[in-house]
């Protein structure tokens, strides 16, 4: 690491920011608790406020001078070139994303529309507004590379592959990132992360789905047999290593977060079951008899894991929290809300 790819980031704007990696992302950029945090003079947050992004997700930063929350699109042109110009932003986190895989099988142009042209809009607005330092952190997933067996470690060389809409459209956001950072000298990168968890996750996604279910005492869903294997990142982990990203990154780099844990779905949802329980103060094995069996999606992908080799070795970065630590933490958020 050269001192020359440092960069200090002051004035973001962080698309998707009300949602949840997103409102994690702005509360540790103004809280100084991450490295060159304490140098943020704004953090500008443009969000569509669809299902997933929620503005009391920011309510911890909402008295913060130094932030400011804009209602809008990324595909909206005029106004993310005026956020550029009135803010004079310097780096652009841009976690902006129709991300349910289901919801991509049953209508994929909403994913083409916010992950692609949104992608491509706000490069081309920074192409136009930036001169000299800054940087452009396009967050994506593990699902462009597609399926591996029961062995084996994506990385970042790894070819893309993707199985889903969702995953097809992250992909192809992938490129036009690479393409702006070798046609235009964009300073940008790309990051991979595994499965996410923790507190205020959209609903519809495994874990809150079925801490919410197990708490009602509804049937927990699983597809198929649930052998399929995801590795699992808790969210805090996720922000830190974007902010090492993001400050300590090779421009046209790109770097993969892997999981603290590999687990197979029925296990996760095992656990969440007896999280809940204990919460509640159940008798052990209550929602485990919760558990049903349902059809599983097309194209489901058996299994995810990456090398975060090149994250730990160019950024200092490595998972920290063990599954079950951030699964009683948001275990513990979900039932303190209700």
């Amino acid at each position: 690491m050269t001192a020359a790819s440092a960069f200090t980031p002051r004035r973001l704007l962080v698309t998707g920011g009300a949602g949840f990696i997103g409102s994690a992302f702005v509360e540790a950029a103004l809280s100084g608790g991450e490295p060159l945090a304490a140098a943020v003079e704004r953090v500008v947050v443009l969000d569509a406020l669809t299902y997933a992004g929620k503005r009391e997700h920011l309510a911890a930063v909402e008295r913060d001078p130094r932030f400011v929350f804009v209602h809008g699109d990324v595909c909206d042109r005029p106004l993310v070139d005026r956020l550029f110009a009135e803010h004079d932003v310097d780096a652009v986190v841009h976690l902006a994303a129709e991300s349910h895989v289901d919801r991509s099988i049953a209508d994929g142009a909403p994913f083409v529309r916010t992950n692609v042209v949104g992608t491509f809009t706000l490069l081309d607005a920074a192409h136009h507004a930036w001169r000299g330092p800054r940087r452009f952190l396009h967050v994506s997933s593990d699902e462009v590379y597609g399926a591996l067996g029961p062995t084996g470690r994506f990385d970042e060389s790894s070819r893309y592959a993707p199985s889903s809409p969702y995953a097809a459209s992250k992909a192809s956001s992938d490129h036009f990132v690479r393409a702006y950072f070798v046609t235009h000298a964009l300073p940008t990168l790309v990051t991979h992360a595994a499965n996410n968890f923790g507190p205020r996750q959209a609903p519809e996604k495994l874990v809150p789905l079925c801490i919410a279910r197990a708490v009602a005492g509804e049937p927990l869903p699983l597809y198929g047999d649930g052998r399929q294997v995801r590795e699992w990142l808790y969210v805090d982990d996720h922000v830190a290593g974007l902010w090492r990203a993001l400050a300590l990154g090779r421009p046209g780099e790109t770097y993969d977060f892997g999981g603290a844990e590999e687990l197979e779905n029925r296990d996760v949802v095992a656990r969440i079951a007896d999280a809940v329980d204990a919460a509640l103060g159940r008798p052990p094995g209550t929602s485990r008899r919760l558990v049903t069996h349902v059809t599983d999606r097309p194209g489901h992908d058996f299994r995810y894991a990456l090398d975060s080799s090149k994250a730990c070795r160019e950024l200092g970065w490595s998972p920290r929290t063990p599954f079950d630590e951030g699964l009683a933490r948001t275990v513990h958020a979900s039932v303190s809300r209700r």
